[in-house]
């Protein structure tokens, strides 16, 4: 085999290796997305966390507490009335979760805007326990 012919075919191969990598790369920016969130000593791990917006995102959320929590996503007005609500169970909306002690949940949910909001542990006591992560939505 000539030196240019071997030269072309190793371009050719060089090529078709960054199209798959590229192909690749694009369909894992675009297919799901998976956080988990582990709550230990009453407090979230990671403390925050950045998710894309406009993409589905499962959060796997793992208690390894001996009691019970519960992980509410939402912006200042929303934890303001959780702070004096009266729901003692979380379970009918994916941005509102109750986790029982030693029990894993998951919720998956998509934001339609980029922005901050904030997750929080609603139960007496622990948010100001530290209770409290910051979600980033970023945009494309």
């Amino acid at each position: 085999m000539s030196t240019g012919r071997a030269a072309f075919l190793l371009l050719a191969v060089a090529i078709a290796i960054l199209t798959g990598a590229a192909v690749a790369s694009a369909a894992a920016s675009s297919g799901p997305v998976t956080v988990e969130i582990h709550i230990r000593y009453s407090h979230f791990e990671p403390s925050t966390v950045a998710v894309p917006v406009g993409r589905p995102v499962t959060f796997v959320l793992v208690n390894d507490d001996p009691i019970d929590h519960e992980w509410i996503v939402g912006d200042a007005a929303l934890h303001e009335r959780h702070r004096t609500g009266t729901e003692a169970r979380h379970d009918a909306r994916p941005t509102e979760v109750t986790i029982d002690a030693g029990s894993t949940r998951e919720t998956t949910v998509t934001f339609d805007a980029a922005g901050s909001l904030q997750y929080i542990c609603h139960l007496p006591g622990h948010e100001p326990y530290g209770m409290v992560g910051t979600l980033e939505i970023r945009g494309s």
